[in-house]
């Protein structure tokens, strides 16, 4: 399979926690890939993620959103983009639940801006960054790329939609494009909403965590460096117009994880609050990823219990970084 080099990428919510991790990653592995980062910095978008490669000369900041033509435009006029990787997206599914038009517009019609310019300035690739949610909840068995898209949340569809749109250009148009779907990411620099880091910095701060239901909704969990890894594979030398599950086989209940993270701050299970369960909550996640494996060759590296500690470790050694964010 034939390797696609690249001199300049746009990475699309690079300011946000897996697109501020992908972008340490490929400046470490690809010293000479010029990486252009268009963020419109929301809650989650925090360039103190990328404070130690703002003076790197090729790297450079973007504030803007992706719905808006007229900054993509501007930036596909002024460098020579080879690829757009689209992280860019609003992702909290209870935020969701609250304002479902905000993540319709930058999940669906951000992705539509973006295919329009790759679209009209011949650009080697748009990679949509997507989500197992798509595929909505499964009891038993793993996803496989060809199942059919059942999202529940509109968080979920609006990334469904966004996967509509992607596959539109690429059968209308031509447009070169490949879709990643990744199991949850957890690792340093996530916005203390999600599970993980709100549960460590709660438990570090002696604030009870607030457990959905009988916690047994079942998630895959993926080390984000190792999807990091997946993603750089995927964009090197995945088939175009394929998609790619991404995931690590580390399926547990959230009130496994919460024991866990529990264990790893030194408290008590009495810090566990039981709340009502979330809106439409998927039961279990779940994808075969058999695809890349076979197809790319990509395994993940970290063990799944060594990351987790690793990660309570960096959020207990970061509170400089995660403090002003919980305020």
């Amino acid at each position: 399979m034939e390797e696609r080099n690249f001199e300049t990428l746009l990475v699309t919510g690079g300011a946000g926690f897996i697109g501020s991790n992908f972008i340490h990653y490929m400046i470490d592995k690809y010293p000479d890939y010029k990486i252009i980062n268009l963020d419109k910095l929301t809650y989650a978008g925090n360039l103190e993620n990328l404070r130690d490669v703002e003076d790197n000369p090729n790297y450079s900041f973007v504030k803007g959103d992706i719905a808006d033509a007229d900054i993509v435009e501007k930036i596909f006029s002024e460098n020579n983009v080879d690829a757009v990787i689209n992280f860019a997206a609003e992702s909290h599914v209870d935020r969701s639940i609250d304002n479902p038009g905000v993540f319709i517009q930058t999940d669906v019609y951000g992705t539509f801006v973006l295919l329009e310019a790759v679209r009209k300035h011949n650009a080697k690739l748009f990679f949509q960054i997507s989500t197992d949610e798509v595929y909505g909840s499964i009891l038993d068995g793993s996803f496989r790329e060809k199942d059919p898209l059942l999202p529940n949340s509109p968080y979920s569809a609006s990334k469904a939609g966004a996967e509509m749109i992607v596959r539109s250009f690429y059968k209308t148009y031509g447009t070169p494009v490949i879709v990643t779907r990744t199991s949850n990411n957890f690792g340093p620099y996530q916005y203390p909403e999600k599970l993980i880091p709100l549960f460590v910095t709660n438990l570090i701060d002696n604030i009870k965590v607030p457990l959905y239901g009988d916690g047994m909704n079942v998630r895959d969990w993926i080390y984000v460096e190792d999807n990091c890894a997946a993603l750089d594979a995927a964009l090197h030398s995945g088939r175009i117009g394929e998609i790619y599950n991404i995931g690590a086989g580390n399926e547990k209940p959230n009130v496994w994880i919460t024991k866990k993270i529990i264990e790893l701050t030194g408290k008590n299970e009495s810090m566990i609050k039981p709340v009502a369960d979330r809106l439409g909550h998927d039961r279990r996640y779940s994808v075969d990823c058999s695809k890349i494996k076979n197809e790319l060759g990509w395994e993940c590296r970290y063990d799944f219990e060594e990351a987790l500690k690793k990660t309570v470790d960096w959020y207990k050694e970061n509170e400089n970084w995660w403090r002003p964010l919980k305020k």
